[in-house]
């Protein structure tokens, strides 16, 4: 036979669906369970500190009216709050709070109170005492959309990214996972969607933190005794950017914690976007339930620029510093620089301290100086780029000509002598070699590397240009 009680709650949450949208139904009644009833009270035990001051800020008056209908004006609520002890292992306990009559919140748009008082909670960024309308973004005005370059290696992402901050919390891609390598662009691209949503939805709380500084911040609040204010604010975020999510990775309590905040954003319709050096598929060290949630949204990888991608970002960059500099040392620095945007930057940057300290004009002499003492210092592996680069200068050719199908005689030539120097020089495998010299296959490029090097036994002519390029390239 049903409990009377549990028969009781079956029926104040029937006139509670009826009364809120189904999403906050599942997110605040359905955890709710239902204890006891003693005296005309009926306990109901929900799962956390927090919980209980939402249910009381949001759904008291409801509650109190079913409550009434189903046991008279007599009728009372009382909760049983579970209770973490972060300090030890010992179980969970419950404490029992009664209902209470809480004045309306003076501004109403915010959702919880944040004013530092002995209930307080502490917001780990900005100064004790204020509101969640002025938690600072803690975004850098300079990541814009305006100031990402669009390109193949980034084109998914950068749509999905652009996507996500013009309906936040309203499209698929929640959670966003972009994911790339070094200096490709993954903080820019997410402090850009940052600055969008902000822009376009003043009211909405839009914060950026490095996973590593969220773990700081927890550790801190577990020390102080703290760990429910650092929860209560990280809840309160409409949108929430962790950036090298990766740092998670065998930090047990603080995934555990990002979890529940992870749910609980995730539940009532906020935006998560989350940045990281590799897929959730290898990430090492996590929980597979946080794996699990980082795969319900999109995850958008960013690649290694491609050659067109650096030539535009070098432009774009000069353009916004109002520098003039020759087109031929800006192809030069994008074909010689090509592991990430941070060290093209670098070279660029590096370019400019030479020619305003020597006063030297920027011309391509002195970008292949710098770049000699640059590569030293950053150990760049030569490309297939740059390499075509330089056999087409050295033929007098164009290098659309070189990708082409074409069957003359010198451009063929060519053709073999860039990939006889791409197989040797570089770590690409040959089919990357044959994409890059016009979609050929790697037979073609075995073929081009032994009759490049038949030619060298028996043509001094041919040696010669082959020793002559081979300088040319290694000057860098």
């Amino acid at each position: 036979m049903e409990k009377k009680f549990e028969k009781i709650w079956e029926n104040c949450l029937s006139v509670v669906k009826d009364n809120v949208s189904a999403q906050s139904f599942k997110t605040w009644f359905e955890p709710i369970k239902v204890v006891k009833l003693q005296n005309n009270i009926l306990t109901i035990q929900v799962p956390s500190q927090f919980f209980y001051e939402w249910l009381e800020e949001h759904y008291i008056t409801l509650l109190k009216k079913t409550i009434k209908k189903e046991l008279g004006t007599e009728g009372r609520l009382e909760y049983s709050i579970v209770m973490e002890n972060s300090f030890n292992n010992s179980k969970p306990y419950t404490i029992k709070i009664p209902t209470t009559n809480k004045k309306a919140l003076v501004n109403p748009a915010v959702s919880m109170p944040m004013d530092i008082g002995n209930n307080g909670i502490r917001n780990p960024f900005i100064i004790p005492g204020l509101k969640k309308v002025n938690v600072e973004s803690q975004l850098n005005p300079n990541y814009s959309f305006d100031n990402f370059v669009e390109g193949d290696c980034n084109r998914l992402a950068r749509s999905a990214g652009f996507a996500v901050a013009n309906k936040p919390g309203g499209t698929a891609f929640n959670p966003l996972l972009i994911y790339g390598g070094v200096g490709f662009g993954k903080t820019h691209l997410a402090q850009a969607i940052g600055i969008q949503i902000k822009n376009h939805f003043p009211n909405k709380t839009v914060l950026y933190v490095s996973a590593e500084r969220f773990m700081h911040q927890y550790v801190d609040s577990v020390k102080d005794n703290k760990q429910n204010d650092f929860i209560y604010f990280y809840q309160m975020i409409d949108v929430l950017i962790i950036d090298d999510v990766q740092y998670f990775a065998g930090k047990e309590k603080t995934q555990d914690i990002f979890f529940h905040i992870f749910n609980h954003l995730h539940q009532t319709g906020k935006q998560i976007v989350l940045t990281s050096d590799k897929p959730p598929v290898e990430m090492q060290g996590m929980e597979p339930r946080l794996l699990s949630r980082f795969k319900w949204g999109l995850s958008a990888d960013l690649q290694a620029p491609d050659l067109e991608t650096r030539i535009a970002i070098l432009e774009k960059k000069v353009y916004a510093d109002g520098i003039e500099m020759p087109k031929e040392v800006i192809e030069y620095l994008a074909y010689s620089i090509t592991t990430n945007v941070r060290e093209l930057e670098g070279a660029l940057i590096s370019l400019l301290a030479q020619s305003s300290l020597n006063k030297k004009a920027i011309t391509l002499e002195l970008a292949k100086s710098m770049i000699d003492k640059f590569v030293k210092n950053t150990a760049r592996e030569v490309s297939i780029d740059f390499i075509q680069k330089v056999v087409c200068d050295y033929f007098d050719l164009p290098i659309e000509l070189m990708k082409s199908k074409t069957r003359k005689r010198e451009v063929v030539q060519a053709r073999q002598i860039a990939m006889y120097f791409s197989k040797s020089m570089t770590k690409s495998s040959l089919a990357n070699i044959g994409l890059h010299c016009g979609g050929k296959d790697h037979a073609t490029v075995l073929h081009a590397c032994r009759t490049v090097n038949n030619l060298m036994d028996t043509d001094k002519r041919f040696r010669a240009y082959v020793d002559e390029l081979e300088k040319k390239i290694n000057v860098i």
